[in-house]
């Protein structure tokens, strides 16, 4: 049984706010965001899906993020802040990006937040102006103060530390998350409110437009949280860590054919005894603030829920983790009881048990499937169209992938022969015909990404897991996306009528692929 929001056929794109094009050195909330969903609305799609949205870390990754509940500053348009008179326009000048295509994460951090710490100077003196369109401040973060104060206050410590990770703080600070505030880090304390008002404000607007569009928002919520953040230092008792700050075991995966070391995430594993012992409560909380983000959450790693790879701590390697039995049902029993519409969606990806699926099947979530692994040759595969199921989200690739054009040109010529024979084409346009058979397919949502409706290749790739440098840096540029608008919307929008995944009057003249 599909849940409410997937009962109508439909199509999305996935691209990460950060890859929107814009002069700021990174896409943002600001006008390429509006302009972008007036793209995906005139195309004739239904959703915008994105990694997760929170503040990123020293690796750039949205996977590795310092709350699971904040907003990333980087995503702030700077523009309202100069109409408002708390930036001067030469400010904005100065991040000028060096390269179009890429994110230059280090030469961003140098400029950006002394930008925005001039603004808070300017908004603490006379705030009303902002105020008018944003709402209150003291409102805000009295509203957000679960998850506002403590990350708050681990940004303010963690600056008076040196950035360091919390487990390098002194003692002192390491293990009293509840001691009161030095003067210097409540300054530091209040800047890190503002910055998290203005991406609440400027998300919450961007949201009711995507909304007036018919655009709905799938955001991303990671099983786990990163080692270093607001939600380990304060509720250290809710993670495999001790009162001293020593981590006990690690998340990971195990050995496998592509890696026969086996992948040391390094995230903190859960106690769930204690999680079920106060009702999931960290959880319900969670998905609630996310949920007042997007329409639908993509559960990532949603395996672990029936079983976690488990590493020790003083581990060289994953070879030496083992099988921990995960909350199951009575976890998701508990969260049907808060979310009856179930506005999920499994990642269920790669080595999969079927007792893994069975879980996913009896809760009534939708599941994950990838073109990209389906043409090994075998009829039976289980991602070729005529074997999927519509409880099926289906993607050409996900983020995690290659291009379409990218994997087509890297794969063998094997794999190349039967999807040209499986599709009866020549394999010029690999991505369109990606999109013309996801499109066709049974499955009720398709996911295109943005890189392949550009016809990219192997050089925007978003991310390759297992490499540390060159990830989540890609950005569409200007010229893209004008050409991206020109050329190929009537078209995308007319797929999309044909294969019964958007509501509109046929256009009876036909579009020419672009």
């Amino acid at each position: 049984m599909l849940p409410d929001w997937l009962k109508k056929r439909a199509a999305g794109v996935h691209l990460h706010p950060t890859s929107l094009p814009g002069g700021h050195g990174i896409g943002n909330l600001g006008n390429n965001a509006y302009e972008w969903i007036d793209f995906l609305a005139d195309a004739g799609f239904s959703y915008w899906q994105m990694c997760p949205v929170g503040p990123t870390g020293f690796g750039d990754s949205p996977y590795q993020v310092f709350s699971s509940s904040a907003g990333n500053p980087y995503f702030i348009d700077l523009q309202p802040l100069i109409s408002n008179g708390y930036l001067p326009q030469f400010e904005a000048a100065k991040l000028h990006p060096s390269s179009p295509n890429l994110v230059d994460y280090g030469t961003l951090y140098d400029s950006f937040f002394p930008i925005l710490r001039k603004a808070y100077q300017n908004f603490m003196h006379s705030p009303q102006q902002m105020e008018n369109e944003y709402g209150s401040i003291d409102t805000f973060e009295e509203l957000h103060r679960d998850w506002l104060h403590p990350f708050a206050k681990y940004q303010a410590v963690k600056a008076n530390n040196h950035l360091k990770p919390w487990w390098e703080w002194t003692n002192k600070d390491k293990n009293s998350p509840d001691s009161p505030l030095s003067q210097t880090s409540l300054h530091e304390y209040k800047f890190q409110v503002f910055l998290q008002y203005l991406f609440r404000a400027q998300w919450n607007q961007l949201h009711q437009y995507a909304k007036s569009k018919k655009i709905a928002l799938i955001g991303d919520l990671p099983i786990y949280v990163a080692p270093d953040s607001s939600d380990t230092w304060c509720d250290r008792d809710l993670f495999q860590i001790n009162q001293s700050g020593d981590f006990k075991a690690f998340a990971g995966v195990p050995p496998d054919y592509f890696n026969n070391e086996g992948q040391f995430w390094g995230n903190p594993l859960y106690e769930w005894e204690k999680m079920q012992s106060d009702g999931y409560n960290w959880w319900i909380n969670r998905i609630q603030n996310q949920l007042e983000l997007f329409e639908v959450l993509r559960i990532d790693h949603f395996r672990a829920f029936h079983d976690f790879w488990s590493i020790p701590e003083g581990s060289s390697s994953a070879r030496f983790g083992t099988w921990e039995k995960g909350p199951g049902l009575k976890f998701w029993d508990k969260i049907k009881t808060v979310f009856p519409h179930l506005p999920f969606l499994a990642e269920d990806l790669g080595d999969i048990s079927e007792e893994v699926r069975k879980l996913r099947t009896s809760i009534g979530l939708p599941g994950m499937a990838v073109l990209q692994f389906a043409f090994d040759g075998n009829p039976k595969n289980c991602y070729l169209p005529h074997n999927l199921s519509k409880d099926l989200v289906l993607y050409a690739g996900t983020h995690d992938n290659d291009t379409s054009c990218g994997w087509y040109q890297s794969t063998d010529e094997g794999t190349r022969s039967f999807f040209r024979r499986y599709l009866n084409i020549d394999g010029t346009a690999p991505s369109w015909d990606m999109l013309r058979l996801a499109y066709r397919s049974i499955s009720q949502l398709v996911i295109i990404t943005a890189q392949d409706l550009l016809s990219l290749g192997s050089e925007a790739r978003f991310n390759t897991p297992g490499e540390l440098q060159g990830n989540w840096n890609w950005r569409m540029t200007d010229e893209q996306f004008n050409h991206l608008r020109n050329h190929s919307t009537d078209y995308l929008r007319e797929q999309a009528l044909l294969a019964d995944r958007f509501e509109a009057d046929l256009n009876t003249h036909g579009n020419e692929k672009p």
